[in-house]
C-alpha cells in the first residue's frame, strides 16, 4: 500500500532524528553536540473510508484525517 492520500495527495516526508550529548548552556555546561544523526520518515495519519464519489458510487479509499476533519469527504 502506497501511503498516500487519495484526496489531498500527502505523502510520507523524510526528515532526521538528531542525538545530542552534553550538558546545555543555560543550565552551566558548555552546550550541547551532535553525536549522530539517523534518517527517519514522517506518515500522515491514513484511514481507510468508504467515500461518497461525485459521480454517486461508493469506494473505499485512504484518506488522511486533516481531510476528513475539513469536509473534504463525504463519508458513507
Amino acid at each position: 500500500m502506497a501511503r498516500i492520500c487519495a484526496i489531498t495527495g500527502k505523502r510520507p516526508t523524510i526528515g532526521s532524528r538528531i542525538n545530542r550529548k552534553g550538558q546545555s548552556k543555560k543550565s552551566g555546561g558548555i552546550g550541547t553536540h551532535v553525536t549522530s544523526i539517523t534518517k527517519r520518515k514522517f506518515r500522515p495519519n491514513l484511514q481507510r473510508v468508504r467515500v461518497k464519489l461525485p459521480n454517486g458510487s461508493i469506494k473505499r479509499v485512504w484518506v488522511a484525517v486533516k481531510a476528513l476533519k475539513a469536509g473534504l469527504v463525504e463519508k458513507v
